[in-house]
């Protein structure tokens, strides 16, 4: 059994897939193009945005965002504890300062009340100046931006959704990597739509940012590539990623968006009597880059992977070191220096199989597994 499933995914999808990739070889348009420019436009128009500009990789899209509203040092940028290094690593590139909020535990993102608490904080202390949030779609489920937005505003904030694992969820009729000021997501495999290497998008209503990041991504261009205006950096999306991305894109938004919310929904009625199942508000949609449950212990947990392991059953533990842990950060980002829910996270949280290529046998055969071991465990 495949963790994420990706060679599945190309059998069902190879024909298409193949016939864009001869098609940027044949044409040798191997960086930007007409295959670029297709994909930008459809992404654009599914997240409901004026612009899509895609880039290296979804790190560069984060940085440059941040780089697009002129952060630096003295800069404060928060950020959610439980998340990804990167989702903090990019105001620490820019000089500035990442502060961590912790998190809500039934959904894994920001907690807007955590957030409300630790801006005060650094506004009292006076060493830093608040300029923006970075708001993770943790796991494909959208963070509450609307309460995240309320804080924002309150305090003259810019939102950036991290939407690298949300491509595809919604509150109400509004799409992931709509919800901030600016929005970027990751194209890295396992992502939910991922091409075969690296790759990411921004994404933004706003036309001044988006041209300074079209600008950015190829070293501070002007009028022409060897007209340099600012310092920028080497963020391109490869064309045959594009050209493998094009369908991929198709194939999730007809059926397999919908298909991987299926397997979720199979999982949690089959597990929710038995462990801490995933939660998604009323409103919402997750596009389940993982599904995620919680276990009673750091113990209970990791002899649950390794039982599952000895089925042939993968899972992964996302994230068991919080950003408040990391070396690389300095105590600055420490916020209030309190951060119980992450800390319980970390120790207690599993991931299971989730694509959506799974099969109603699969899923029942993962459940089957934990409901098993756990009986034993217990």
């Amino acid at each position: 059994m495949q963790f994420r499933d990706l060679k599945k995914q190309y059998e069902v999808l190879k024909e298409d897939i193949d016939r864009e990739i001869v098609e940027v070889i044949e044409s040798s348009r191997f960086i930007g193009g007409p295959k670029v420019s297709e994909l930008e436009k459809r992404l654009a128009e599914y997240v409901g945005v004026k612009h899509c500009i895609t880039c290296g990789n979804g790190t560069d899209a984060l940085l440059l965002a941040l780089m697009a509203w002129g952060i630096g040092p003295g800069d404060a940028v928060f950020v959610p504890d439980f998340t990804f290094f990167s989702s903090g690593e990019v105001a620490s590139t820019l000089g500035a300062t990442p502060v961590f909020v912790d998190v809500i535990p039934e959904t894994f993102n920001m907690d807007s009340d955590s957030l409300e608490k630790v801006v005060k904080k650094t506004l009292e202390d006076g060493k830093l100046t608040p300029k923006a949030v970075v708001a993770v779609d943790l796991f494909g489920l959208p963070a509450d931006f609307p309460a995240i937005r309320a804080v924002a505003d309150r305090y003259g904030l810019k939102v950036l959704e991290d939407g690298a694992q949300g491509f595809g969820g919604q509150i109400g009729d509004g799409r992931a990597c709509s919800f901030g000021d600016i929005g970027t997501t990751s194209f890295f495999p396992a992502k939910p739509l991922g091409c075969y290497g690296d790759g990411g998008a921004v994404f933004t209503d706003d036309d001044d940012s988006a041209a300074l990041i079209r600008s950015f991504c190829v070293h501070g261009k002007g009028e022409m590539k060897y007209d340099n205006v600012r310092i920028g950096m080497n963020s391109r999306l490869d064309s045959i990623q594009a050209g493998i991305l094009i369908p991929k894109f198709e194939a999730f938004r007809k059926h397999e968006a919908a298909d991987v919310n299926k397997a979720a929904s199979q999982y949690t009625e089959l597990l929710k009597d038995i462990v801490e199942t995933p939660v998604v508000p009323d409103g919402f949609v997750s596009s389940w880059a993982q599904y995620t449950i919680r276990l009673n212990s750091e113990e209970e947990r990791d002899a649950l992977k390794i039982a599952l392991q000895s089925r042939e059953i993968p899972s992964m533990v996302y994230y068991p070191k919080a950003m408040h842990c990391q070396e690389a950060f300095d105590k600055e980002s420490l916020g209030d220096g309190e951060f119980p829910v992450t800390d319980k996270l970390c120790k207690t949280v599993l991931s299971l199989p989730m694509h959506p290529y799974l099969t109603r046998d699969d899923v029942e055969r993962v459940a089957s597994a934990v409901r098993e071991e756990l009986s034993k465990l217990r």
